[in-house]
């Protein structure tokens, strides 16, 4: 299967083989069925074979094997329809041909006699196409072996195929984002939509204190300490927070990372505490992040494309608040003021402690201006004078620090399944709380998936300031209720579809997330240029 990537296209092998991304899409889904369908005979007997090589470092199992002849017969069977070559005869396809080819010289090696063909059934054109093993296809299989070696000792992923027909049928067009790729290259271009609008299952939160998770079958098990269990199918799930005093046991864990599903530890005040997620194949990755965020050049681009994205995400926000309400924006016109320079510096800031004070003093003049979007009919207890955030001081400020900390889980979800270091970042420093990388993609989406959320929910009277709070003498945070108010809002969010500026296709702020977190990978695998682009309307 890996020579058939590789001769697919040398970048699928890569992602697969070296980086070991593997995703399963239903073409993969149907062509698994195919095969269990067509590995017995009409005893009911297996008629495929596991086979395997030292010398030529291959191992695989061949779909059928025949004797015709006095001689064995390798049969590969493929759903789809056979390639057209020379007169327009149907011939095979140069992946299946290598593949086909491997299998025959390891069936040569086992049994000790030449294999002089094989065959492949196209079974959507209900062709069989036969293909010689002579010395020429040898000669290929030895080139391709040698190509598949030298590919697994860099850790440089080959380019992007020549060939866009290839990534329609591509299950790791999601990683390898190849489309998104040919558009900055070529703006004009039309693209094809190969990046999914929305996550594949849901995020389950488990709120109240005292809960147990466990396991039943296939399905995650909840179980409060009152109240009936309540059962969810775990391949619709494909994240679990856990939230506070909950437990889960190892062998909900141990389902959970069979399935792919991210486990997230948070405290009971929101801020994330743990993560658990499969962690294969994450060593090419993590060595060209770590080369690249060790260059002070390409921390400084990225520092400053990050900070002009969300202070420009700050204004706009202000901007488009205070639309039509000549009251409203006279009340922010100081703090739109004090932002506009800031902002018109940030491209010729020399180094990332000064940009770090540009963002810091256009955060000050933001938050100042941000209390003042709370309109007249909002109840003053749910008002603010200034930010505060470790502990929070006032309601306002609770439910910010509260939506933050479920920001920063969503972003640690999107950084770990893009096999990236979350402690290896590029514009906050280093502190024993927070992983840098998380923090500085979270600078991109506090604006758009929790700021303007949480004003509009206030504004709509649907914070109650009592039941939705605790209060102690020093410091404020959610209620059960609030906490519950809370996750609601920002799923809610998660799930709301806008169109992307630059890639002009529709996707979900969920996906959006993990977009950036790829298109960030792309800064340092010689496809930059995409990261950080998007922009508030």
């Amino acid at each position: 299967m890996a020579l058939h990537a590789l001769a697919y296209c040398p970048r699928l092998f890569y992602l697969e083989e070296v980086e070991e991304i593997r995703l399963a899409d239903q073409r993969v889904f149907a062509g698994r069925q195919l095969h269990a369908a067509i590995e017995v005979d009409e005893d009911g007997e297996s008629v495929s074979m596991e086979l395997s090589s030292q010398a030529l470092g291959l191992a695989g199992r061949v779909d059928s094997l025949r004797r015709r002849d006095g001689s064995y017969l390798p049969y590969e069977h493929k759903r789809g329809r056979p390639a057209r070559v020379s007169d327009n005869a149907p011939g095979a396809w140069p992946s299946d041909r290598l593949q086909l080819i491997a299998y025959a010289v390891l069936l040569e090696e086992a049994f000790g006699q030449p294999i002089p063909e094989g065959r492949i059934r196209y079974h959507a054109a209900n062709l069989t196409v036969r293909v010689p093993i002579d010395d020429h296809a040898r000669a290929d299989l030895r080139e391709a072996i040698a190509e598949a070696q030298r590919l697994r000792e860099t850790v440089d992923r080959p380019p992007i195929t020549d060939n866009p027909r290839l990534c329609e049928k591509c299950s790791l067009a999601p990683v390898c984002l190849p489309e998104e790729v040919r558009q900055d290259r070529d703006p004009e271009r039309d693209p094809m939509r190969l990046f999914p609008q929305d996550r594949d299952g849901t995020t389950l939160h488990v709120v109240a204190q005292g809960t147990t998770v466990g396991i039943s079958g296939d399905s995650i098990v909840v179980k409060p300490r009152e109240g009936p269990d309540v059962k969810y199918p775990a391949r619709g799930i494909d994240t679990l927070l856990l939230h506070g005093f909950t437990q889960i046991s190892t062998q909900a864990i141990r389902k959970c990372v069979e399935y792919g599903i991210g486990v997230h530890w948070l405290s009971v005040s929101g801020n994330h505490t743990a993560s658990l997620v499969p962690t294969a194949g994450q060593v090419q990755r993590r060595i060209r992040q770590y080369q690249a965020l060790t260059a002070e050049d390409t921390c400084l681009r990225l520092a400053r494309r990050l900070a002009a994205a969300k202070v420009e995400g700050q204004y706009r926000y202000l901007m488009r608040a205070s639309r039509g309400s000549e009251e409203a924006r006279s009340d922010i016109q100081k703090s739109l003021n004090g932002i506009q320079p800031l902002l018109a510096g940030i491209p010729d800031t020399s180094d990332r402690d000064a940009l770090r004070g540009l963002e810091g003093s256009a955060a000050v003049h933001y938050f100042a201006a941000l209390r003042k979007l709370l309109g007249p009919q909002v109840h003053d207890d749910l008002r603010s004078d200034s930010r505060s955030k470790r502990p929070p001081q006032d309601r306002f400020n609770a439910c910010l620090s509260y939506g933050y900390g479920l920001l920063h889980t969503s972003v640690m979800r999107a950084i770990l399944a893009s096999g990236l270091e979350p402690a290896l970042g590029f514009f906050h420093t280093p502190r024993s709380a927070a992983y840098p990388l998380a923090l500085d993609l979270m600078e991109l989406f506090r604006v758009t998936l929790w700021d303007m959320p949480l004003v509009g929910s206030m504004n709509r009277g649907q914070w109650d300031p009592i039941a939705d709070f605790s209060l102690t003498k020093t410091k404020v945070w959610l209620s059960e209720p609030g906490r519950k108010k809370a996750i609601g809002l920002f799923e809610d969010r998660l799930q709301k579809t806008w169109k992307h500026p630059v890639l002009n296709y529709s996707l979900s702020y969920a996906r959006s997330i993990e977009l950036e977190a790829r298109l960030l990978e792309k800064e340092w695998t010689g496809e930059p240029g995409l990261f950080a682009r998007s922009r508030l309307r």
